[in-house]
């Protein structure tokens, strides 16, 4: 497993570290992995997010939706200190990355994975260059330990070997996602943040996109934040759901809370016509079960 391999590095970077402070435990006793507290954000006299809440808890996969423009990978990007956050606090793995000095920093972005929408290859290197940035950011390694590593994320992510040495302009849509998420894998992280993993793919390509989504959580322990538009990928695969609008969390819980939610918006996302191609009428009728069995 490719745990192992770093392991047997002593990479104590990718590992949790001897008085490392404790993840927060939620009501139910799990770990919380990623914890949003009172978050705001503004572009300029904009408030996009205002003083919003969000519990991921750790190897679950939490699918985050809500309506165009409402904010879902602002907040994404926001955790991800790529963009300002104007109040409020957020814990990554038990750290709060304001009270950090820049190399604890370093090593705590160093167990976090990111497939950004429409896959953000770097146009210029091959699958096996792109995959190896990380890499090349965080460590110093062989090259020939690179290459092993980086052919084993491309099994993982389901493609064939000689994607390797592909640019992304020779690849399909559903290879570039995976070349992304191999990318994602890089450094085996703890969490890994998705930003419409399935979006551009046709349904047969998202469905298996899914179900490789929720093997990798099940080998590797992953922790997956999704923001998604797929009500397929909402009901097949996530565990619990997180409604963003009015610039906050709405309504979170599992597929059933979302199908007896009394919000107008979630009403006509989860029970309108697209939610009932999905799922049976009955239901959508009489919430009270999942509407399949996961993956």
């Amino acid at each position: 497993m490719p745990q192992s391999i770093f392991k047997d590095l002593h990479l104590d970077a990718l590992q949790p570290e001897p008085g490392e402070t404790q993840n927060d435990r939620g009501p139910d006793g799990r770990d919380v992995v990623l914890s949003a507290r009172g978050v705001t954000v503004t572009f300029g006299p904009k408030v996009v997010l205002d003083k919003l809440d969000l519990d991921i808890y750790r190897g679950e996969i939490l699918g985050f939706v809500g309506a165009s423009g409402a904010g879902k990978s602002v907040l994404m990007r926001t955790v991800l200190r790529l963009l300002p956050r104007s109040a409020g606090t957020i814990k990554i793995l038990g750290a709060d990355y304001d009270s950090l000095d820049e190399s604890t920093r370093n090593k705590l972005d160093m167990r976090l994975g990111v497939l950004f929408q429409q896959g953000a290859l770097f146009s210029s290197l091959t699958v096996k260059e792109n995959i190896q940035v990380p890499m090349r950011e965080y460590l110093d390694l062989p090259v020939s330990m690179m290459d092993e590593l980086a052919h084993m994320k491309i099994r993982l992510a389901g493609l064939a070997p000689d994607a390797a040495n592909k640019y992304p302009s020779e690849l399909s849509g559903g290879m570039i996602k995976r070349a992304a998420l191999a990318r994602a894998l890089a450094l085996d992280p703890d969490l890994v943040f998705l930003d419409e993993p399935t979006s551009g793919l046709d349904p047969i390509g998202a469905a298996e996109f899914d179900e490789l989504i929720a093997k990798l959580r099940d080998t590797l322990g992953l922790t997956v934040y999704m923001v998604t538009h797929d009500l397929d990928s909402l009901f097949s695969v996530c565990d619990r759901i997180a409604v963003l609008g009015q610039k906050r969390v709405l309504v979170e819980g599992t597929v059933d809370d979302m199908l007896a939610c009394d919000d107008p918006w979630v009403k006509s996302y989860f029970r309108g016509k697209r939610a009932r191609s999905v799922v049976r009428q009955d239901d959508i009728a009489e919430p009270g079960h999942q509407s399949r069995e996961k993956n």
